[in-house]
């Protein structure tokens, strides 16, 4: 779908298409992806690290404590991992909402000040 109707006019409510041409806004959309990628991968890396590491690899030394009556070894790979999923969506749908803003922010900065020359 574009921004533009047959007559080449923007439709109404859709912002224009940016320039990707503009260093200013590659850079920009760099930036964005790099700050993305990194995101998920810290999360990615939490979930991991409490589902495998406290699951399996460390779950003999947190049997030691229990959590409502289960040992806590078994609790992190019942229930833990999937809590922390649950808890890590959340986390990323608030990251990326902000994340998004301040790309959105940036952009609409770099529009308004023009074309360079």
């Amino acid at each position: 779908m574009t921004d533009q109707d047959a007559s080449g006019r923007g439709q109404p409510g859709v912002p224009p298409a940016p320039d990707v041409h503009d260093p200013r806004i590659v850079a920009a959309i760099d930036r964005y992806w790099r700050a993305n990628v990194r995101f998920v991968a810290v999360l990615l890396l939490i979930w991991a690290g409490v589902g495998l590491g406290c699951g399996v690899l460390l779950a003999e030394r947190l049997n030691r404590w229990s959590l409502g009556g289960c040992p806590l070894g078994f609790w992190f790979a019942q229930q833990g991992s999937i809590l922390t999923f649950v808890l890590l969506l959340l986390v990323y749908a608030v990251g990326m909402a902000r994340l998004d803003r301040r790309h959105h922010r940036e952009l609409e900065r770099i529009r308004a000040e023009g074309p360079r020359r």
